[in-house]
């Protein structure tokens, strides 16, 4: 209770001491008691604004979230959008039943009716949101010696999971040398985008692998295991299909030059030639004189 009281009154004397200021400076004073919200999904939620200083206060409430912004209230009355589900009052907005989309920053702006006085607020709302199981992309084999990477995530947590990683059921640490049981393995993992990368994979890394969403709101969720097999590469299923193509295309080369030592080419394009039509232009003649001075050749 004593501490209670001592935040209680640090909070009395901190709204005292803006109010204070902005009088002294002819402006107005606009203040929350609570800047982070945090309620689970489906419940209500306030957002506290207060403010002092202004002859006629005109209020708008602003919601950002991410890259999109609208108006939750203007000039003291809710908007279209929200009208069924927020309540309007001078010391905030309230909102009925919250969903996971209502997460975001919301600011209240004052000023008087001359617009000669402003202030402003920003409170973040938090929509508390149980983790979904987590989808996982695991390759079924990887190549020892090569790079494999592993993904985990999942979309309805809020706020935004983290995730762990587990090999045969068994924790992954995020340094595998500090575990005697990964100490042969070389791995990276981010347990904000669940991805886990293998670099190189060793013969060690084979097993079972599944991954876990935890938000700190449930019950954390925990992904299908799925298994990876590391395998040697396959020096000899490469080489003797090195030797199968050199050996098609030496077959490839010599049916060509076996018929061209045939003369199949040469029948061919001695089929293919038409008939020729020879003519020569007749010569000077005198007048009275014929001569068959032109041929025909079929």
């Amino acid at each position: 209770m004593g501490s209670q009281g001592k935040v209680g009154r640090t909070q009395v004397l901190l709204f005292a001491s803006v109010i204070l200021c902005s009088l002294a400076r002819g402006r107005g004073a606009v203040y929350t008691s609570e800047s982070e919200v945090r309620v689970p999904e489906n419940k209500p939620a306030k957002l506290s604004c207060s403010y002092s200083g202004f002859s006629a206060p005109r209020v708008e409430w602003k919601f950002a979230q991410g890259d999109i912004t609208s108006l939750v209230c203007y000039n003291n009355k809710i908007t279209g959008p929200y009208e069924d589900r927020v309540t309007f009052s001078n010391t905030g907005i309230t909102f009925h039943s919250v969903t996971r989309k209502d997460t975001g920053t919301y600011t209240c702006m004052v000023s008087d009716e001359g617009g000669t006085t402003y202030g402003e607020v920003s409170v973040q709302l938090t929509v508390l949101v149980p983790p979904s199981k987590p989808t996982v992309n695991i390759p079924s084999s990887a190549t020892i010696g090569s790079r494999a990477v592993l993904t985990c995530s999942e979309t309805d947590g809020s706020p935004p999971s983290q995730y762990l990683w587990y090999r045969d059921g068994v924790p992954m640490p995020s340094e595998p040398k500090s575990s005697r049981a990964f100490s042969n393995s070389s791995y990276s993992l981010n347990p904000k985008t669940g991805e886990l990368v293998f670099d190189p994979v060793s013969a060690s890394d084979s097993g079972e692998y599944s991954c876990e969403a935890q938000n700190g709101v449930g019950t954390p969720m925990m992904s299908d295991a799925v298994r990876m097999e590391a395998v040697e590469l396959n020096v000899g299923g490469i080489v003797a299909a090195v030797l199968v193509t050199l050996i098609l295309l030496g077959i490839l080369v010599f049916g060509i030059w076996f018929a061209y030592r045939r003369g199949y080419f040469d029948r061919t394009k001695k089929g293919t030639e038409s008939k020729k039509v020879i003519y020569s232009q007749p010569s000077a003649r005198s007048e009275g004189e014929f001569r068959q001075t032109s041929s025909f050749l079929v």
